[in-house]
């Protein structure tokens, strides 16, 4: 089966060994994307439903470049700083995927590689 790796361009990617996604047959699994501004740097930052926009902004641009769409993705988990303020990652998601609603799991981390990262998403999509 083929293997396609999806490059976000960081720097880190083969310095760790990871892709932004990969895509074996019908199947899309997106890393844990953060939510890193178009010209780099931290988006909105302080701010987690504008966070968590940017992530699934990012998630969906890779899902399409792997050949699939939106409403092909089926699982996310959203990683947060604080899980006390969930609320605003959850109505994000919720406008994000109002119509899809994938499988979803919210879990508190301890830290993010950035301390000013919010919340990280992790995506998977099968496409038909």
């Amino acid at each position: 089966m083929q293997r396609t790796l999806i490059s976000s361009g960081s720097p880190f990617e083969p310095v760790i060994g990871f892709s932004r996604a990969v895509r074996v047959g019908s199947h899309i699994a997106v890393a844990g994307t953060a939510p890193v501004a178009p010209g780099g740097g931290i988006a909105c930052p302080g701010d987690l439903y504008g966070q968590t926009l940017r992530c699934l902004e990012i998630i969906e641009a890779a899902i399409i470049e792997a050949g699939g769409r939106r409403e092909h993705i089926v699982r996310t988990r959203m990683f947060l700083k604080e899980i006390g303020t969930w609320q605003d990652a959850g109505r994000a998601h919720g406008e994000f995927f109002r119509d899809i609603r994938p499988a979803s799991t919210m879990i508190q981390i301890v830290q993010a590689i950035d301390p000013g990262w919010l919340i990280e998403i992790e995506a998977d999509a099968i496409v038909p």
